[in-house]
């Protein structure tokens, strides 16, 4: 008689790649034990083809300027992008970035950090602000430097991620010598994609990082929608879109985190037309203008940003995703048991519901939320595409509206 064939409930298969997120709302830092702890317990959902974790608050001396991490394939490129920074950045300080030997990381690239300032003089003649102007120029060196890669382009912040077990790559990176107020980690399983370097998550652009489990099928359609407005999609992968889609919307377009959730997660038709007339013309004006910003497929992602953490399902909620508190304490993760291996008394675990954004604030900002006026001002500023084309007494009008 032939081998008896495995049946389902036989063999465990994970649900594809681990994710978690720590943040102590009251800004306390934290170093990097309990995120590697976390994510480590998740080992079985991830094939050693990736890992990584991004850190918030890690670069309290240097806070005003942009924390560039960037990997290097060869002397050649470093040369290359070193000059391109020296042209459009000033530098406070530059550094390799301390790793350790660790056995089973294999062909690390050559992995620097440099402290800079937009340069003023080309900042000012460049007619963009400083967030718009360190975009451009990431895109530039990720695009148009063979062998150079922007791993975390914010302030304050930075991402460590490799190809490998996230502990592996938490030990090669030395994660606990860091310390942070918000932490996220990511164990990859990719499927349609190979590991490498700089494919490995977070995923990042300026103080944005996401980690991410499942899979985008709406990439194509979301990638076309934002390479319209300039973000380069080169990372072989679809998370980078969602990172890209929370900059267009939050920075771009000025809605909340949270609304920018919503938009990515939008109600179904159904649903619009079980409302209200107020609110079914709000969600349908949301769905009509930004269709394409509508993401698909099974996914659950955690969002890092300077004002704290979002966690978000698709709607279906199609992959775990759980949360729970203690004290100034939330703990994120894809297993109850990642968030229960580093606090064993947590309170009011539960799931993320699917499609609804989960959003954990600094203290701090959310007071100054609190207090800002929700008035939608106008943009004071000209934008670059508009030097030139207004005729001078619109011009004026519109700056002292």
């Amino acid at each position: 008689m032939g081998k008896r064939l495995l049946r389902e409930g036989d063999v465990r298969i994970p649900s594809g790649c681990a994710i978690a997120g720590i943040i102590d709302r009251s800004g306390c830092r934290h170093d990097g034990t309990d995120i590697l702890t976390s994510i480590a317990l998740m080992h079985d959902r991830g094939n050693g083809l990736g890992g990584g974790f991004a850190a918030y608050g890690i670069y309290p001396e240097y806070a005003e300027l942009y924390a560039l991490h960037i990997m290097y394939e060869s002397h050649e490129a470093r040369a290359e992008t070193e000059a391109y920074l020296d042209r459009y950045f000033m530098s406070e300080k530059q550094e390799r970035i301390p790793t350790d030997a660790v056995a089973s990381i294999q062909s690390a690239p050559d992995i620097w950090r440099y402290f800079v300032a937009p340069h003023p003089m080309r900042l000012n003649m460049s007619g963009l602000d400083e967030l718009e102007y360190t975009m451009r120029h990431v895109f530039h060196i990720n695009g148009h430097i063979d062998g150079a890669f922007v791993a975390s382009s914010g302030k304050n912040m930075g991402a460590f991620k490799g190809v490998g077990y996230p502990e592996d790559i938490g030990a090669f990176y030395r994660i606990q010598d860091y310390e942070a107020w918000a932490w996220t980690a990511h164990g990859r399983f990719p499927t349609n994609t190979p590991g490498w370097w700089g494919g490995a998550h977070p995923f990042t652009l300026l103080n944005w990082s996401v980690v991410h489990n499942g899979e985008i099928s709406s990439y194509d359609a979301n990638r076309r929608y934002v390479e319209q407005f300039g973000y380069d999609c080169r990372l072989q992968t679809d998370t980078e879109v969602i990172t890209y889609l929370f900059d267009f919307l939050v920075r771009r377009h000025g809605f909340s985190q949270k609304m920018a959730a919503h938009i990515m997660t939008a109600s179904s038709w159904d649903e619009i037309d079980s409302l209200g007339p107020d609110e079914a013309a709000f969600e349908t004006a949301l769905r009509a203008t930004y269709s394409s910003a509508l993401v698909n497929g099974p996914f659950s992602v955690i969002v890092g940003s300077d004002e704290g953490l979002l966690a978000l399902n698709d709607r279906l909620k199609l992959r775990a995703l759980m949360v729970a508190e203690k004290g100034s304490m939330t703990y994120l993760a894809s297993e109850q048991a990642a968030i229960e291996v580093v606090c064993p008394d947590a309170e009011n675990v539960r799931s993320i519901e699917g499609g609804v954004p989960f959003v954990v604030q600094l203290d701090e900002v959310a007071r100054a939320k609190a207090a800002a006026s929700a008035e939608n001002r106008p943009q004071k500023q000209t934008f670059k595409h508009e030097v030139g084309v207004l005729p001078k007494d619109i011009k004026e009008a519109y700056h002292h509206a």
